[in-house]
């Protein structure tokens, strides 16, 4: 089961994600919620969120789907306009990162303060 806390760091939105992802697994948002993390940021976006960062910190598995959820996620953010960071990856998570080469794709911090400064990096630079 994955959980999430919305919040923010000025104009980025972070969730905080904790359990596990992957395909089916409903994120614990009321009962009966068959809510996934792709519609959770999809969700964002379309209410102007476009600076969004996961906190990986308590996430304890992702399998395949999970990831694909992450890398659509991603790729529709930046179709916006927008981006998708992630920081605090757990050894397991990372190790999937690193096998699926997603650690060549998709930013990744050690901590969350230099992850919400990226954004601003990246604004700067544009």
């Amino acid at each position: 089961m994955l959980e999430y806390k919305i919040r923010q760091a000025g104009d980025v939105t972070i969730l905080d994600l904790a359990g596990r992802i992957s395909v089916g697994e409903a994120l614990a948002f009321g009962p009966g919620s068959g809510t996934v993390l792709g519609d959770v940021i999809r969700e964002l976006a379309n209410k102007g969120h476009r600076k969004i960062l996961l906190n990986l910190r308590d996430v304890k598995y992702i399998d395949s789907s999970g990831m694909g959820d992450v890398v659509r996620s991603f790729t529709s953010l930046r179709r916006q306009g927008g981006d998708l960071k992630l920081f605090g990856p757990t050894p397991p998570v990372l190790e999937v990162l690193r096998i699926t080469n997603l650690h060549k794709v998709l930013e990744i911090k050690d901590d969350e303060a230099s992850a919400v400064q990226s954004f601003s990096k990246q604004t700067a630079a544009d």
